[in-house]
């Protein structure tokens, strides 16, 4: 009637496994996330920014300072599409980012912000 209870050393390494798989997906995956959240952080300062929206050069420019401010190297301002809604200026962005896991395994993941909306 005295019963064993716990986990048995399978069940603890798979556990460990998944752990760790979880562990290395989150280190490599969040700095990622908080980059392209800087990104539209930065693309909404500039929309709002009335000396930056002269022309398209000045809201790259812009977008470079910002960038270089909160050390963003996914993109740079090359790389942000600008356009006029109305009199509204929009500016957008897309890219990719591949993260290497381990092995021949890595994760695309595929960002796209906007100034409009928000």
């Amino acid at each position: 009637m005295n019963r064993q209870r716990g986990v048995s050393l399978s069940g603890l390494l798979v556990a460990a496994v998944l752990l760790a798989l979880v562990a290395l997906l989150g280190m490599k995956v969040v700095p990622e996330v908080i980059e392209y959240y800087q990104i539209v952080k930065s693309v909404k300062a500039i929309k709002n920014d009335p000396s930056a929206q002269n022309t398209v050069a000045d809201v790259r420019k812009a977008f470079d300072r910002h960038a270089d401010i909160n050390n963003i190297k996914a993109i740079v301002g090359q790389d942000l599409e600008v356009t006029k809604d109305g009199s509204e200026v929009v500016i957008s962005f897309s890219y990719e980012k591949r993260i290497h896991l381990f092995g021949n395994v890595s994760l695309l993941l595929d960002f796209e912000g906007s100034s409009a909306g928000g």
